[in-house]
């Protein structure tokens, strides 16, 4: 699917609350979910509602999902309508009333039918879509999963069919009486941050950092 290809309405993607911040753009959509490190599955688990933290990947119109082959609740996922949310905080925007109070973010929120992705050499796709997602250049660095660990770890899929994006940016929206005070008021900026690198210890002599590690030290995330 192209992404000029705005996203389509539905009743569950509908935005009821300040609709000014919805955005049908499909580009948005990847910006907030290629920007990100961990998503939240919601499932239905034996009657009852589940979020799991999870770490995910994106390639073109399918998002992956993976964890352990003994996670309930991906195996649950599969064949039922589930909810992933992907949220950056970009900002704390301080008002001069309680009431104004509101952060700047980035959210994308995908409705859908979830797949349990069988096939090795699909499953083998979808980790390296995860592991770059986490870590760019790592896949083609580090050992390939062996078939002992490619059947310990789980995969689904979902398509980025239906969904919505809803992004907040700037400062505060006081009443124009509040601004009549003598209270400050503005945004405090959040930003995600790699710090230095810290070797593993056992590392044998001679081994130097990988430049796609480096190239990630001090980068900030998601700007």
């Amino acid at each position: 699917m192209s992404a000029d290809l705005p996203l389509s309405t539905t009743e569950r993607t509908r935005l009821h609350r300040l609709r000014e911040r919805g955005s049908t753009d499909r580009a948005d959509l990847y910006a907030v979910l290629d920007a990100g490190l961990i998503c939240h599955l919601g499932v239905i688990v034996d009657g009852s509602p589940v979020v799991l933290p999870t770490g995910y990947g994106r390639t073109g119109d399918t998002l992956y999902l993976h964890g352990s082959s003994a996670n309930r609740a991906l195996l649950a996922a599969d064949g039922q309508e589930i909810c992933v949310t992907v949220t950056h905080l970009d900002g704390l925007v301080c008002a001069r009333s309680v009431f104004n109070h509101s952060m700047n973010y980035r959210s994308a929120v995908v409705f859908g039918t979830a797949r349990l992705v069988t096939g090795d050499a699909e499953r083998l796709a979808a980790l390296e879509a995860v592991t770059e997602q986490l870590v760019p250049g790592q896949w083609a660095y580090a050992r390939q999963p062996t078939r002992k660990e490619l059947a310990a770890t789980a995969v689904i899929e979902l398509p980025l069919a239906e969904a919505s994006v809803k992004i907040r940016t700037g400062g505060p929206h006081d009443d124009p009486e509040d601004c009549e005070t003598g209270l400050w008021a503005g945004v405090l900026p959040a930003r995600l941050v790699f710090g230095a690198v810290e070797p593993d210890p056992e590392l044998r002599p001679g081994v130097s950092t990988p430049d796609h590690i480096k190239a990630l030290a001090g980068h900030v995330r998601g700007a």
